[in-house]
C-alpha cells in the first residue's frame, strides 16, 4: 500500500516536472532570437509586455517570452545564464507554488523571472527574505538586472521613514524581511490620514526560505503594543466623584442592559467637581470614559458576587462555575475602576494595539510563492493552509555528498568526545568542517572543547547578520571550522576554497537530531552544492531530548547487555529510521498545533478584516454623515427594542427610553414620554431618529462643511481604534481560558467562535453608541485634530494642561454655571445651547 502511494506521489511530481519542462523548452528555443536584440531592444520588451498586458493578454501568454528576456538580461548584466532547472523553478514560482531547490542551485536568480513577469502588471511584487542582510544583498545584486530591463527596485528596511518606505513600496519590485512587511501592514491600519499609508494592496509575494517563515515562525504573531498608561489619579478622582452620587437623581441604572449613565443633574455635578465647562467637550473623552467605568464599578459590579478581593488583588468570579479566575482582568479600564473602588493599588496593563500572524498576513496576498531547499516533508501543511504545492526541482548536477548513518553513543559526554575527535582529525588534514547544533549552549560547549584541543574555529550566533554571512561564506575555505546553530547562515552559499575538493569537500557534523527532519536536511544541504563532494554525519546520544522522548530505554538496555561503553557507538540505518519515525510523529504534533492556532486566529482575522476595511472607508470617504446616521438609527433601535419587549404597551419603559435619548442624543425637552405614548416600536424609532437628524442639521449649520466632515472623522477614528484595541485584549483573555471549556464536554474552538462573534457584535454596538453620543453632544472646536489613540493614552499620565488647550477655551469661567442658566457671553441663549454646547 505504502509503496503504491509513493509511486502515485512520485508519478505526480514527475508529471508536474514534465509539464514544466515543455515551457522550459519553449524558453530555450527563443534564445537565438532574443540574443539578437540590442540592450535598448531588450529594454523595450518591458514596455511591450506592459502594453500587451493592458490589452488583455494574460501573464501566462507572456511568460515564455518574458522569461527568455530576463535570462538574456542576466547573461549580459550578471554574467550568469540560468540553467534549465532554474527555469523549472521560475515557472513553479510564477504558478504560485513552492520550488524546492537544493542549496547552491541558484534560487535567487530563478526568482528574478517570475518577479519580472508579475511586475509587468504594475501592482508591485514583494520578495521576502529572512534578514536585512539578504534583502539588501539581493536588492543590490538582482536590482542591476531589473533596472537594466526598465523596472524599479525598492528596499524596505527597519528604521526607514514613512516617505522612504512609501517610495520603496511604489517600486515595481520591493525587497524586505517578513517582519517589516507585516509591521508596515499593521501600521498602515493605524494611520489617521490615507496619505500616511505606505503599502499598496498586497499583490504577489515570493518568500525565500519559505519553510522558515510560514512553518517555523507561523505560531509567532507580530504585535504592536504600548503601555496602557491609564492614569491611576484619574481612576481615583472618578471614583471619589461617583461615590457621592445618588441613584435616579444623579445617574440611572438599567438592570436589563447594565447600562449606567449620568442624568442632567449628574452632568452638572461632574462639571462642578472636575472644574470643567462642558463634560462633552472633545477634550474630556478620557474623563467621561473614567466616570462611566467608575459608575459601572459601583452600580453593576458587586464584591463577592462578580469579584472577590484576594491578597490585595481583584479576582474575577466565573458567573457559570463560581470559580475564581486568577490572572484574568476586566478590559476597557473596568478592572482599574474596581481597584479604585476597593482602595487597592491600580495596575497598568500593556495594550496590544494591533497584531497578526504570518499565516494570516501572507494569505492576504492575491498570489503567493516560495522557495527553499527543504519543504517536501511539510507539503501537506503548505497545501492545506496556503494552497501551495511543493515541486521538487532536480539539481543541475547529481548530488555526490556522502550522507553517513547516524552514530549513537550511550551518553552525551561520549558523543561530544567523538565529535571533537572527528573535528580534530579533519582539521589536521585541512578539510573544512561545519558543526551544527540545536542550541546555543551546545555551541559554546563544543567551542570550549575545541579551545582545549587547540583547534581554531568560529562560533556563529545570529546577533549580527552581516558577520554571519561573512563567516558562512568563508566556512568552505581550507582548515575552516565553524560552529553554528542549525538555522544559521540560511540563504548564503558555502563555496569551496582551493584544494578543498581534493580533501573530500565540506564536512557537516550534526551534534543532535532536530525534532524536524527539515532542519536536519538543511544542515546536510550546506555541503555538496552543484555537484561538489562532501560528507555529512550526525552524532547522537541516548540522553538527547528526541531520543529520551521516543523510547531510547530499550536501546540503552541493549547497549548495557552487550557491555558497550561510551567509546563504542551504534552505527545503524535501523537506528536512523527509528529516529526519523520519531521526528515524523513530532512534526505531526506540531502541524496539528499550528492548525489549531490558525483555527483560533481565523476568528480574529475575519473581525480584523471587517474593522480594517471599514476604517479605510472612513479615511477614504469625503462625507461620513450617511454612515453616522446609520449608526444612530441602530443605536436608537437597540434602545427602543430593549425597553418595548413586553406585549402590553402599558409595560413599555418609555421613561427609560426618554432618559437615554436625553442623555446621549438630544436636548432635555426634545422628546417626552407623551410624545411616545400610543406609538408602536417602528413609529417611536422613526420619531426619535427624525429629531436626531434635525438636530444634526442644526449642528451642520453652525460649522463649515469642511469642519463638520473632519469632526465626523475625528470621532469615528478615535472610537473605532479605542474599542478595537480593547476588543483585542478581551479576545486574548477569552482565548487563554477557553481550553477549560473542554472539561465541560464543550468544543473550545466552537465556544471561542461563538463568544468571539458575540463580543464583536457588542463592540460594534459600543462603537455605534459612542460615535452617536459624541457627534450629538460634543462641542466642536475650530482646530480639530486627529490623534492616535496610543499617543492619547500616553498623554493621560502627563500634564494635560497644554498651552494650546488653554488657548482653545472660548472664555475663562469664574463661577459654576448651570446648563440651563443664561450664557454669560450675553447671547440670550441658555448656557448649554451656547458656549456650554
Amino acid at each position: 500500500m505504502l509503496g503504491t502511494l509513493k509511486k502515485i506521489i512520485g508519478d505526480g511530481t514527475q508529471r508536474q516536472l514534465k509539464r514544466l519542462q515543455k515551457d522550459a523548452d519553449d524558453i530555450e528555443a527563443l534564445e537565438t532570437d532574443i540574443e539578437k536584440l540590442s540592450d535598448d531592444g531588450l529594454r523595450k520588451k518591458t514596455e511591450e509586455f506592459k502594453e500587451r498586458y493592458q490589452n488583455n493578454e494574460s501573464l501566462e501568454d507572456l511568460m515564455v517570452e518574458a522569461f527568455a528576456v530576463v535570462r538574456e538580461g542576466a547573461k549580459r548584466v550578471l554574467k550568469m545564464r540560468p540553467f534549465n532547472v532554474q527555469l523549472l523553478g521560475a515557472i513553479a514560482l510564477h504558478e504560485g507554488n513552492i520550488a524546492e531547490m537544493k542549496t547552491g542551485e541558484g534560487k535567487t536568480l530563478a526568482s528574478t523571472m517570475p518577479a519580472y513577469l508579475n511586475a509587468i502588471t504594475g501592482k508591485g511584487v514583494h520578495i521576502i527574505t529572512v534578514n536585512d542582510y539578504l534583502a539588501d544583498r539581493d536588492a543590490r545584486d538582482m536590482g542591476e538586472l531589473y533596472e537594466f530591463l526598465g523596472l524599479t527596485v525598492g528596499l524596505n528596511l527597519n528604521g526607514m521613514s514613512k516617505d522612504e518606505k512609501r517610495e520603496a513600496y511604489a517600486a515595481d519590485i520591493t525587497y524586505g524581511t517578513n517582519n517589516e512587511f507585516g509591521f508596515d501592514y499593521l501600521r498602515d491600519n493605524m494611520v489617521l490620514y490615507k496619505e500616511q499609508m505606505v503599502q499598496r494592496p498586497l499583490h504577489f509575494a515570493i518568500i525565500d526560505e519559505v519553510d522558515s517563515i510560514l512553518i517555523d515562525e507561523a505560531r509567532t504573531p507580530l504585535i504592536i503594543s504600548g503601555t496602557a498608561q491609564k492614569s491611576a489619579d484619574l481612576y481615583k478622582s472618578a471614583n471619589s466623584f461617583v461615590r457621592h452620587l445618588d441613584l435616579d437623581e444623579d445617574y440611572t441604572y438599567d438592570e436589563k442592559t447594565k447600562n449606567v449613565q449620568l442624568t442632567e443633574e449628574g452632568i452638572n455635578r461632574a462639571e462642578e467637581f472636575f472644574k470643567i465647562e462642558n463634560l462633552y467637550d472633545l477634550s474630556n473623552v478620557t474623563l467621561i470614559h473614567h466616570i462611566n467605568q467608575a459608575l459601572k464599578a459601583h452600580a453593576s459590579m458587586h464584591r463577592d458576587t462578580d469579584y472577590v478581593v484576594d491578597e490585595g488583588e481583584v479576582v474575577i468570579v466565573d458567573q457559570f462555575t463560581g470559580r475564581l479566575m486568577k490572572g484574568r482582568r476586566y478590559s476597557d479600564g473596568l478592572h482599574q475602576a474596581i481597584e479604585a473602588k476597593e482602595g487597592l493599588e491600580i495596575q497598568n496593563e500593556s495594550m496590544t494595539l494591533a497584531s497578526i500572524t504570518f499565516q494570516n498576513l501572507f494569505r492576504m496576498y492575491e498570489k503567493l510563492a516560495g522557495m527553499t531547499g527543504t519543504a517536501k516533508t511539510e507539503e501537506e501543511e503548505f497545501l492545506n493552509i496556503y494552497n501551495m504545492r511543493v515541486i521538487a526541482i532536480p539539481t543541475n548536477e547529481p548530488i555526490v555528498r556522502d550522507d553517513k548513518a547516524d552514530m549513537v553513543y550511550k551518553s552525551t559526554e561520549g558523543k561530544f568526545r567523538a565529535v571533537v575527535d572527528d573535528i580534530k582529525e579533519r582539521y589536521s588534514r585541512g578539510q573544512p568542517v561545519l558543526v551544527g547544533t540545536v542550541a546555543v549552549e551546545t555551541s559554546e560547549l563544543i567551542s570550549n572543547y575545541l579551545k582545549k584541543a587547540g583547534v581554531q574555529h568560529n562560533v556563529l550566533n545570529a546577533k549580527n547578520h552581516y558577520r554571519e554571512a561573512d563567516i558562512i561564506e568563508n566556512a568552505g575555505q581550507k582548515g575552516a571550522v565553524t560552529i553554528a546553530t542549525n538555522m544559521a547562515g540560511r540563504g548564503t552559499d558555502i563555496k569551496l576554497g582551493d584544494g578543498v575538493t581534493e580533501l573530500g569537500g565540506l564536512s557537516v557534523i550534526g551534534t543532535e537530531r532536530h525534532e524536524s527532519r527539515r532542519i536536519d536536511n538543511q544542515l546536510r544541504g550546506r555541503s555538496g552544492r552543484q555537484g561538489d563532494p562532501g560528507v555529512s554525519q550526525f552524532y547522537l546520544s541516548m540522553e538527547d531530548e528526541l531520543m529520551r522522548r521516543f523510547g531510547s530505554d530499550n536501546m540503552r538496555a541493549m547497549m548495557d547487555r552487550f557491555g558497550m561503553d561510551d567509546s563504542q557507538p551504534i552505527e545503524s540505518k535501523m537506528v536512523s529510521r527509528a529516529v526519523e519515525s520519531a521526528q515524523k510523529r513530532v512534526e505531526g504534533n506540531n502541524f496539528d498545533a499550528r492548525k489549531t492556532i490558525l483555527s483560533f486566529d481565523d476568528v480574529l482575522r475575519q473581525q480584523r478584516e471587517v474593522i480594517y476595511k471599514q476604517r479605510f472607508e472612513v479615511l477614504d470617504s469625503e462625507n461620513l454623515r450617511e454612515i453616522i446616521e446609520q449608526m444612530m438609527r441602530q443605536t436608537i433601535e437597540r434602545t427602543v427594542q430593549a425597553h418595548t419587549t413586553e406585549e402590553v404597551d402599558e409595560e413599555w419603559e418609555l421613561d427609560t427610553i426618554v432618559d437615554y435619548v436625553r442623555a446621549n442624543l438630544l436636548e432635555e425637552n426634545d422628546v417626552t414620554v407623551d410624545d411616545l405614548k400610543g406609538k408602536d416600536q417602528e413609529e417611536i424609532i422613526n420619531l426619535i431618529f427624525d429629531k436626531v437628524k434635525q438636530r444634526y442639521d442644526e449642528k451642520e449649520e453652525e460649522l463649515t462643511e469642511e469642519q463638520m466632515r473632519e469632526f465626523e472623522k475625528v470621532i469615528l477614528l478615535r472610537t473605532v481604534d479605542q474599542k478595537w484595541m480593547d476588543h483585542i485584549d478581551q479576545m486574548d483573555q477569552l482565548r487563554q481560558g477557553i481550553h477549560l471549556r473542554a472539561y465541560g464536554q464543550n468544543d473550545p474552538l466552537r465556544e471561542y467562535q461563538f463568544e468571539g462573534f458575540s463580543m464583536f457584535e457588542q463592540m460594534v454596538a459600543n462603537i455605534e453608541e459612542e460615535v452617536s453620543r459624541y457627534v450629538m453632544k460634543a462641542q466642536i472646536r475650530n482646530n480639530l485634530q486627529r490623534q492616535e489613540v496610543a499617543e492619547d493614552a500616553k498623554a493621560v499620565s502627563g500634564s494635560d494642561q497644554s498651552e494650546e488647550k488653554k488657548q482653545n477655551k472660548p472664555y475663562v469661567k469664574k463661577d459654576h454655571i448651570g446648563r440651563n442658566d443664561p450664557c454669560p457671553c450675553g447671547s440670550g441663549k441658555k448656557y448649554k445651547q451656547c458656549h456650554g454646547r
